[in-house]
């Protein structure tokens, strides 16, 4: 929808050069006792950092900074390409890492499988196990004899667990191969529950398995099995789960699981489902393979010509670049994949940009900025969880953010991310952070003109196309697609969203949202506004538009449109927020109504209204002891906070267990229930609707049919809402720029 669109991006009008920079050259070609010249080019990219330092502490260094040619190739890393305060640029005179114009630059931290090294498989014990389809069409490599030793290790993750860096993978033609599993498509029901397993969610860490009955046969086929895993939601469709089978009896018909999941295993919800894989037996359709970590044999049904294709597996559990401390580095036109873990990732540090660049195929997240953190407590959990933060991992990022709200994940400042595709990732898209929570100091951080999509391989839920954080970023023209779960999730104050396009996310999940943010009422002033969502949602599924969570507090959602919304729990959804305001939207067809506001505290969530609020309470730790809402500069910027831990009944309620000062205004709603307010808990759920215009027709767009949703100038709307703004359209989404050329002039 997007065609054109100029803008000025402040950071790259910082990184401009004016004086001359210095010139070094890699070329796969090259040799690194070259001095780096475009005649004498260096083969690799650390000799080329090698001599840019060089040239800092003798001065030799030009002063309009340095260029990196990259000469077309693959760069195959076995350590990180790390970048720090030595490999940094000034304002005006950055340090540019590049590809050559026109020409293919791939770093990637894998390394590459010769066709000729696959032959058939001729093990009879092997073929046996096969299916009659598979056997003709699956090839065989031993990776051992290729003098790759370090396959990884498949480890349990998901919800409220430690990202995990991934095990080998294997990648063809730049695709990532499905490990064998069953079924193919879809998932199987959890049957009968004999036993939940243990659930840490309620502080019982005696860390047995769930058991329950399965009713596919074809279950019986693994039995006896080692390393057989199973990958799906146990109890909720928001909490995914990775777990290892201790046993299958196929004479009771039951799957015995290694270690329990968070909240248990339960059965007969649509959600409640799993998938099998790492196994042998399964690997019967066009791309799915699988290694004997044993003999390392790997096998491999190829979806076309093997002789014709690029294979690689992924080795580095590192991120495959790393910016640490760097300013003023501008990377552009690079792909980086085919890594265990990050593909970028970025720490400290001010001005940097990471520009027209593909991120893809790599284990965990594709681009990654601020630190994570290990888990130092030593059972699966949630309000128990202890940690430290750490650098070049993701680790349990969302529980130690879950504890400490204000955590500065040390970001840095004026980072931007520009037009770059990040897609075929393990556990989310980018994650944007800076900003000083405590001290609302702003990051100003950004990603940009970007294309995220298919960002779930490994990780389901938490792990959007875009997490954010912090204070004061801006997701903004990008386009996130392609996802059972999220599209964006936040935490932090003063976010921006604008002119985003959101669109295929949530599919496949419940009590989920294209955009979530909840738990936090010191999380204010976030600002959605000119963004296009639609197609998003599963209707069988508990889904809600803009998902203001468990005492949200100040958001406005601006000038959107939705259509076609599969949000049955509203297009904005809150649990007793407060100061949550709706106007001047466009909402078509929704198959709910417009706003639904619930008092949760008062209704099925009462048990945790004092839990919540109360002396030890989450609620009060966030506002108390991770930042001062009685104090600035909290109780400056947000005074509508001051009375929120106020006792209406000591001990039982308090005023920020009531949903207060929420509107709905001025909207353009096209169908859905005359009445577009729902208020879940009666005189609690408080929200004003006021002055919204209802039509079942055509409102006067351009192009109804087609799917131009801008207003026609004497359409009724103006009339109807005085001071309704027409939406800019035309601008949400991507836009064509010097590095995202792949959009019509």
């Amino acid at each position: 929808m997007r065609r054109s669109f100029a803008v000025s991006i402040l950071c790259v009008v910082t990184l401009a050069v004016a004086a001359p920079a210095q010139d070094l050259f890699v070329s796969k070609a090259g040799n690194d006792s070259n001095p780096g010249t475009r005649e004498e080019p260096v083969a690799t990219l650390q000799a080329a950092r090698d001599l840019l330092r060089q040239y800092a502490v003798t001065g030799e260094l030009a002063e309009g900074g340095g260029t990196v040619w990259i000469g077309g190739g693959n760069y195959e890393q076995t350590h990180s390409l790390v970048l720090n305060e030595h490999d940094s640029g000034k304002p005006g005179a950055p340090i540019v890492w590049r590809a050559m114009p026109g020409q293919e630059v791939r770093i990637t931290g894998g390394r590459g499988i010769p066709p000729e090294a696959f032959q058939q498989v001729t093990d009879s014990s092997v073929l046996l196990r096969l299916s009659p389809g598979a056997r003709p069409k699956v090839l065989q490599a031993n990776l051992k004899e290729l003098g790759l030793h370090d396959f990884g290790a498949i480890r349990q993750y998901g919800h409220a667990m430690p990202v995990t860096p991934a095990p080998l993978e294997l990648f063809f033609n730049a695709a990532v191969m499905p490990l064998a599993k069953y079924p193919n498509e879809g998932y199987m029901k959890i049957g009968k529950i004999m036993d939940p397993g243990s659930v840490p969610r309620n502080q019982d860490y005696s860390s047995h398995g769930g058991v329950f009955e399965y009713s596919d046969p074809r279950h019986e086929v693994w039995a006896g099995q080692q390393d057989v895993w199973f990958q799906g939601t146990f109890m909720y469709g928001f909490a995914d789960d990775n777990i290892l089978v201790e046993s299958i009896d196929p004479i009771k018909k039951q799957v015995r699981l290694a270690s329990p999941s968070l909240y248990g295993v339960g059965s007969g919800k649509d959600f409640q489902h799993y998938l099998a894989y790492n196994i042998l037996e399964e690997l019967d359709s066009p791309g799915e393979w699988y290694l004997d970590r044993q003999s390392g044999i790997l096998y491999f049904w190829p979806p076309s010509s093997i002789t014709e294709g690029s294979l690689m597996v992924s080795l580095m559990e590192d991120p495959i670049i790393s910016l640490e401390g760097v300013s003023h580095l501008l990377l552009r036109d690079l792909t980086v994949e085919v890594g265990r873990g990050i593909g970028i990732y970025l720490e400290r540090g001010t001005g940097n940009l990471i520009a027209g660049c593909t991120v893809r195929n790599v284990g965990t997240s594709g681009i990654f900025m601020g630190q994570g953190a290990k888990q130092t407590f030593p059972f699966i959990t949630h309000d128990d969880y202890e940690g430290v933060p750490v650098s070049r991992r993701i680790g349990n990022l969302q529980g130690h953010i879950y504890k400490y709200t204000h955590w500065d994940r040390k970001a840095g400042t004026n980072h931007g991310i520009l037009s770059c595709d990040v897609y075929n990732t393990g556990s989310g898209g980018i994650y944007l952070s800076g900003g000083n929570k405590r001290k609302l100091i702003p990051g100003n951080n950004y990603a940009e003109n970007c294309r995220v999509h298919t960002y779930n391989r490994r990780n389901k839920f938490l792990w959007a196309g875009i997490n954010i954080d912090g204070v004061g970023n801006r997701i903004s023209h990008c386009e996130i697609f392609d996802s059972e779960w999220q599209g964006i999730y936040v935490h932090g104050n003063e976010h921006l969203f604008e002119y985003n396009h959101i669109h295929h996310v949530t599919l496949n999940s419940d009590d989920t949202s294209p955009w979530y943010i909840g738990r936090d009422p010191s999380d204010r002033g976030n600002v959605l506004r000119y963004n296009y969502f639609h197609d998003c949602g599963n209707p069988d599924r508990m889904n809600m538009g803009i998902y203001c969570d468990d005492s949200s507090t100040g958001v406005l959602v601006y000038g959107n449109v939705f259509y076609r919304m599969n949000a049955n729990h509203g297009v904005l959804f809150t649990n007793s927020g407060w100061d949550l305001t709706m106007k001047n939207n466009i909402i078509i067809e929704p198959i709910a109504h417009t706003a639904v506001v619930s008092a949760h505290y008062y209704t099925w969530y009462r048990g945790g209204g004092p839990s919540m609020f109360g002396e030890n309470g989450l609620l009060r730790r966030r506002l108390l002891e991770n930042v001062a809402v009685d104090q600035p500069p909290y109780a400056e910027r947000y005074p509508g906070l001051q009375n929120y831990l106020r006792p209406i009944v000591e001990g039982e309620e308090w005023e920020g267990m009531r949903a207060r000062r929420n509107v709905l205004s001025g909207n353009l709603i096209v169908g859905g229930p005359e009445d577009p307010v729902h208020r879940m808990g009666g005189e609690h759920a408080q929200i004003e609707s006021l002055n919204n215009y209802r039509t079942t027709g055509d409102p006067g767009f351009v192009d109804y049919e087609h799917g131009n949703f801008n207003l026609k100038p004497d359409a009724e709307v103006f009339q109807r809402i005085e001071g309704f703004e027409a939406l800019p359209f035309d601008r949400m989404g991507l836009y064509r720029d010097e590095y995202r050329t792949d959009l019509p002039e």
